[in-house]
């Protein structure tokens, strides 16, 4: 029994010597080791061998890329308005023995940077240019984050604003804004609609005008052609009977009246007159003269309508 009880003790000093001696590092983990409580290197992922009782593992840092959100912070713009902004922060470490032991504690640090950039980069710009101009917040708050933190080990990829918050009285009076350009918008639209509307209904006016003349114009030609072609047929209707002389002179004087019938009053003699009358004279001449042979020979006497209604060539 008395032997066991050394070899159970030299087992544990053992299992403790070899547990101090060895060290698993997992992947995307770093680990610092002292030596006498001065730095000696830095564990890399893997099987790793230290000194029991020498060496001792400071600290153990993950270099992956980590997500930091800030709590909001009031910042003071130009125009002395006070709005709250929250940015969010990725960042990784690149020099595990930096981050260690430049800074104390490397978030903090960082956050008190990221509040003292903002200050200084909304503190020259006022409210608008605030709320608008977020991507070159975002860029200049990354340059000046990543020459601080170089130094500490720390890389910054990237800087978002997720918010700004101005006073709720801004926030009512940039709604009422809103309201009221919305507003001129809709009644701008609403001018410009009534303003097409007319120029529509102005140009297919112009457009039914513009029919309907060259409808009449049409309508008036194909009148005159028809009249055209009907004189045509009865002139050579005329010449195809070979009409009298007397026939012809009694219609022209027919027709004179006519002439004026949808005029507006004025009565146009052609110049034709004094040969149609000396025409209509030298007809009824002829025509007494024919009566009186007729009177003279027992034959009857046709009067002036008898002449009139006789067929042409008759």
């Amino acid at each position: 029994m008395e032997v066991w009880v050394p070899l159970a003790v030299l087992a544990v000093l053992v299992a403790f010597l070899v547990a101090s001696t060895i060290r698993i590092v997992p992947q995307a983990r770093r680990y610092n080791i002292e030596r006498f409580g001065r730095y000696q290197r830095t564990l890399q992922p893997g099987l790793n061998l230290l000194i029991p009782l020498v060496d001792r593992v400071n600290t153990k840092l993950d270099v992956r890329e980590h997500v930091y959100s800030s709590d909001p912070k009031p910042v003071i713009t130009e125009d002395n308005l006070v709005v709250a902004i929250d940015t969010v922060l990725y960042y990784q470490i690149t020099d595990p023995r930096a981050a260690a032991y430049e800074v104390t504690s490397y978030l903090q640090a960082i956050d008190q940077l990221t509040v003292t950039t903002l200050r200084n980069l909304i503190g020259s710009m006022d409210l608008e240019s605030t709320l608008t101009s977020r991507e070159t917040i975002n860029v200049r708050l990354r340059e000046v984050l990543d020459e601080a933190t170089g130094k500490w080990g720390i890389r910054v990829n990237r800087v978002e604003i997720k918010a700004i918050d101005p006073p709720s009285s801004i926030k009512e009076a940039m709604e009422k804004q809103m309201r009221a350009e919305r507003d001129k918008r809709a009644v701008i639209l609403q001018a410009e609609g009534q303003r097409q509307s007319l120029i529509l209904t102005a140009e297919g006016t112009r457009a039914r005008m513009i029919l309907e003349a060259e409808g009449r114009q049409q309508a008036k030609v194909l009148d005159a052609d028809g009249e055209a072609k009907a004189l045509e047929r009865v002139f050579q209707a005329v010449h195809d009977n070979d009409a009298d002389p007397q026939v012809l002179a009694y219609k022209y004087l027919e027709m004179l009246p006519r002439l004026a019938e949808n005029g507006n009053g004025y009565f146009v003699i052609p110049g034709e007159l004094s040969e149609a009358m000396r025409t209509v004279t030298s007809a009824f001449s002829a025509e007494r003269a024919k009566a009186e042979e007729e009177v003279a020979n027992g034959e009857p006497v046709l009067n002036t309508e008898q002449v009139r209604r006789r067929p042409l060539g008759a």
